[in-house]
């Protein structure tokens, strides 16, 4: 007969696993993804260990308040912590990060224009890197910006949903932040068009 666990010990282990389960089954759903990801054997450590590598932020931190909440996005650590107005609220979710230095943008800024099932149209400079991008990309399943996008003050900088899941904890876009579709739909009903954010 197995000994009984206490409960504070069955929920850790519980969402340990539950932690661990993404970056478990990424490498297996990294082989359909195509884009240009640093896929070195250090960088697949740095995912594998991920969300056990999350650095604990307050918004006290970094925002002088919470008018409208704010939305703190961690590059080194890759999640986005989210903290609503009256701190009721508060969600850390695993992201894709910028590929690059080149590409990563570090300061304040806030969200000017929201929207659901967004048209993705690539930049002047992605073209140019790669003139085999289509021109423009209709809402759908294999649209990079998944399911949602929240338009920043910066011009082509958003935070939004993905279009393959392998994206999630790598360094994969070309300066925008990505979340899981399930996560960007739920902090899009709760962000605000003035929300501040910060990228760190």
């Amino acid at each position: 007969m197995k000994p009984i666990l206490p409960l504070r010990r069955q929920f850790l282990i519980g969402g340990l696993a539950a932690l661990a389960t993404p970056a478990l089954i990424r490498p297996a759903l990294a082989q359909d993804f195509t884009g240009e990801i640093d896929d070195s054997p250090l960088e697949q450590e740095r995912v594998r260990h991920n969300s056990m590598g999350f650095r604990t932020h307050t918004w006290q931190e970094h925002f002088d308040n919470l008018r409208l909440g704010a939305i703190l996005c961690d590059t080194q650590s890759r999640a986005l912590h989210y903290w609503s107005e009256d701190q009721s609220i508060y969600r850390l979710y695993p992201t894709s990060v910028p590929m690059s230095d080149e590409f990563t943008r570090l300061g304040y800024t806030e969200i000017v224009l929201k929207r659901r099932d967004p048209v993705w149209i690539p930049t002047p400079n992605m073209r140019e890197r790669d003139p085999t991008l289509p021109e423009r990309v209709e809402a759908g399943p294999n649209n990079p910006m998944g399911t949602r996008a929240m338009n920043l003050t910066w011009q082509h900088y958003r935070i939004h949903g993905i279009d393959n899941v392998a994206k999630i904890g790598r360094r994969a876009s070309n300066g925008c932040i990505g979340l899981f579709n399930h996560h960007v739909e739920e902090l899009f009903e709760m962000a605000h068009v003035g929300t501040q954010v910060r990228f760190i």
